[in-house]
């Protein structure tokens, strides 16, 4: 007996009990489901559901490329992302209180730089009592919000840099010892992509994080239409960011090189394209040496604690 659904909210439960069961599942990528191509299109739950039937057959009759299949974790490996998956939801919501309480204030024509630290209650001091009750009582809740939202930051990245240091991370602590990546930075490049999936070459590598190239070729007609971002998108932001810190903290190495060769001299615009080029041979070159050993050409370690 043969199975498949679409990935999505439900996560991988579903999969793990139809295996349990004794059927053979798939779970599918939605976006690479074939859809009609026409301006508007009959969409329901039956006509999906025939979809994904004739494509479930089409798929184990030899048709392996119809759609894309999800590489299914096991519950550890799932359970594992959640600690650096809740840590960005935290600074999104610190940022989120932050720019609220600055919003509050512009409203009276009052501005600060620093919002929860011991500036601000000095600074809360002196300004809080001249604004009006409502508005003083909203701002207070706010920070104390903030506040809260900080300790728990806090909390999360002691306990991954404690991780690091008793050595039950060596993946990460290993990747860590480059300059220009930290602890945090690790963590999601290791439980988002390197620690569980296996590459065999560096495409499936640019591939996986949606930085592999989308060409468009019919006749004599040769557009080069961007990166797919089709990959995992925490990894990609990520690789992005890391790519200007790579430039910063790695100027002797020979991506770094490569790039000011490149891609340097041509002003902001080929400087954003170029970043994107470096971003996928950064994580090309971080794989092999995760995998192999092989530290990226001219890049310099961070000297070991003792």
């Amino acid at each position: 007996m043969r199975s498949c659904y679409e990935a999505g909210r439900d996560g991988f439960w579903l999969h793990r009990w139809l295996t349990e069961q004794g059927i053979h599942n798939l779970v599918v990528d939605s976006a690479s489901i074939e859809v009609n191509r026409r301006a508007r299109r009959a969409k329901t739950d039956r006509l999906d559901g025939d979809k994904l039937l004739s494509m479930l057959m089409r798929y184990h009759a030899g048709e392996r490329r119809v759609w894309a299949v999800a590489r299914v974790p096991t519950p550890e490996q799932e359970d594992e992302r959640r600690l650096h998956r809740e840590l960005g939801r935290l600074r999104q919501e610190r940022t989120a209180h932050s720019n609220r309480v600055r919003s509050l204030l512009v409203l009276h024509n009052l501005r600060v730089a620093h919002i929860g630290d011991r500036l601000w209650k000095q600074w809360w001091n002196e300004h809080g009592p001249q604004l009006l009750p409502g508005l003083r009582a909203e701002i207070e809740r706010e920070v104390a919000r903030l506040a809260l939202v900080k300790t728990q930051i806090k909390a999360i990245e002691a306990q991954q840099h404690e991780a690091v240091k008793l050595g039950a991370q060596p993946a990460i602590a290993l990747l860590a010892r480059l300059s220009g990546i930290g602890v945090g930075s690790s963590w999601l490049l290791v439980k988002e992509l390197f620690a569980w999936r296996r590459f065999h070459n560096r495409r499936e590598v640019a591939g996986c994080l949606g930085l592999a190239p989308t060409p468009s070729s019919s006749g004599e007609s040769q557009v080069e239409q961007g990166i797919s971002k089709a990959g995992n998108k925490r990894a990609r932001w990520l690789m992005i960011e890391l790519a200007w810190s790579w430039l910063r903290y790695q100027p002797t190495s020979q991506l770094t090189q490569w790039f000011n060769e490149r891609f340097a001299p041509g002003g902001k615009r080929m400087r954003r394209v170029g970043i994107v080029a470096l971003a996928r041979r950064l994580a090309i070159a971080l794989w092999r040496y995760l995998e192999y050993g092989e530290i990226p050409s001219g890049a310099s370690l961070k000297p070991v604690a003792t």
